[in-house]
This record gives structure tokens, sequence and C-alpha cells, in this order.
């Protein structure tokens, strides 16, 4: 069998498989569904230097080949999160590194929580800086649709903690590989992306949009092919391990995410409809590998034949 251990940075992760943050809860409570040692990684949802209530419903809806959120980063707080053993202590005997999705509103609250979250110690292994949602009315997109705005987020983390930095793009940007440049001059260690895409959906029987938010984030399989592209340019551009997302449903799709320069890749919204399958996606991969004489998954790693 071929080996599928991956390298990000100095972090080992014993496949390439890793959790979208505000798809997995906080991880722990999927504990009864999915063996979580097996995965390569584990993201928790955006956590904020404060509780944040999140957008009114309702805030998800079906579509086309994906699905509409606009949740609005809801989530208890870092303090809560650092304490509250629903949360983070939740994971003390768990050994599958731990990525912490943060968000905020002001360069300083991004400050705050990263701090907060540099004291915790070992049990995180990276920090996923979100300068991309776009479902909140301050931050987010705000930040990762600016090239300085971006370059000023990193460096503003990267002052205040030691801890591996994962930056989160956004894909509403005309020059992924520029934004892909500017975050890691500024500090960033890895990248990930992509995020959702602004959309909309209007329900015809009532004349009324389908989220309460009006827009939200589209994700699945219709964003696929765009996130592939992305992820292609953003190789081509910097020379840092990425964790390419965006419509994963298959084995056969981590595949071609690896092939097009992501050394880990992310799955989100298939996890709503049947999270156990992710392991099913560990299965095909293996089976990916060895029908086509892989000796390890990294080989696949920006293997995609151009000509």
């Amino acid at each position: 069998m071929a080996d599928l251990q991956v390298k990000l940075g100095n972090l080992s992760l014993s496949n390439p498989l890793v959790t979208c943050s505000g798809t997995f809860g906080f991880g722990s409570e999927y504990g009864d569904i999915v063996s979580l040692d097996k995965l390569g990684a584990i993201t928790v949802k955006g956590i904020s230097s404060q509780p944040a209530n999140g957008n009114p419903t309702p805030r998800t809806a079906e579509v086309y080949s994906g699905m509409l959120n606009a949740i609005g980063l809801q989530n208890p707080g870092v303090e809560k999160f650092i304490n509250d053993p629903e949360y983070l202590p939740s994971f003390e005997n768990i050994d599958t590194p731990l990525f912490v999705n943060i968000w905020g509103k002001t360069l300083e609250e991004y400050a705050q929580v990263a701090q907060s979250l540099d004291e915790v110690g070992k049990q995180i292994s990276a920090l996923e800086i979100n300068i991309s949602c776009p479902n909140i009315k301050e931050g987010g997109m705000a930040f990762g649709t600016d090239l300085d705005n971006a370059a000023r987020v990193v460096e503003t983390v990267r002052d205040v903690t030691s801890l591996p930095l994962i930056t989160k793009l956004s894909p509403n940007v005309t020059s992924i590989g520029q934004f892909a440049r500017k975050v890691v001059d500024a500090g960033t260690d890895m990248i990930s992306l992509i995020n959702t895409i602004p959309a909309m959906s209007i329900d015809i029987e009532s004349q009324k949009p389908s989220l309460a938010n009006i827009t939200g984030g589209l994700s699945g399989p219709a964003i696929k092919p765009i996130a592939v592209r992305m992820i292609y340019e953003t190789a081509q551009a910097v020379d840092v391990p990425i964790i390419g997302m965006g419509g994963v449903t298959s084995g056969d799709d981590v595949v071609e995410f690896m092939l097009a320069g992501a050394d880990a890749v992310g799955v989100g919204t298939s996890i709503f409809s049947n999270p156990g399958h992710l392991m099913t996606m560990l299965d095909e991969l293996e089976q990916y590998l060895d029908n086509h004489g892989f000796n390890s998954v990294t080989e696949l790693t920006g293997a995609v034949k151009t000509s």
C-alpha cells in the first residue's frame, strides 16, 4: 500500500484529508460517526475574540450541485473555546492535528484571538487566518480582497504567535497568485483555498431570497473547477504548502486537487450529507495510488502534465 503521510512544513499528517472550517463543528462531536484519529487534520469553526451569534435564519439553502450558507461565523468566543469542556478541552486525548480558524472585524481582534490561542500550547497545531468569509459585514472578505489589508492581517497575527499560520484566501480576486505572494511575504507558512463564492437563490413560490441574509457563500461540486484552477495558479506563484478545498466529494477529487498543486485537501460541504464518507475517500485515494503505481501520495502534488 502507498504511504499516505504528508508534510505541511514542520507538521506531519497521517494522510492529506483535512476537514474544512465550519463544516465539522468543533470536531469532537463527530467522534461517534468518524474515526477522528484517521483524519489528517481537523479544522474547527471560526473563532473570534468575542462570542458571535451569526446571521438570522434561514442560513442555508440547497442549490443545484451545491449549497448556500450565510451562517455568519457563529461561535462561543475564544475564552469559552479555550476553557469550556465542550470545545478545546475535548481534544485532550485526540492526537489528530488541530487547526483553529480565526477571524476578526479589526486587526486588533485578530491579534487578540491569536495571542490567546498561542498561550494554549501544543494542543493547537496551527492557526488558519480567515480573510475570505463573504457572510459578515465587517472584516472577513474585506481584508481578503485587498492586497495591503491581507498582508496587514498576516503581519499582525505573525507578531503575536509562534504557531504555524495558514492563510485562507478569497476566490473573489482577479489574481490569486498576487495574493498568495503577498501573504507569504507577510509571514504565512501555508495557504488554504478556496473559500465560498458569493451567490444567491430565490424561492419562486414566496418570491423571497432563500436566505435571510439575501446572499450567501456557494460551496459544493459547483465550485470545484474554480478551486482546481486557483490551486494550480497558487502553486505556480509560491513555494509553501497548500491546502486545497472546494467541492471535494470523492477520492478522485482529492487526486485532482493534489495534481493541481495541493499538499493536503480540505473536505467541507459533503460532510453535511455523509460525514462517514471521509473514510470512503481515503479508501478511494489508496486504491488510485495502488492502481497507478505510486509509492507515496506526495508524488501526486503538482504532478499535472501540461504538455
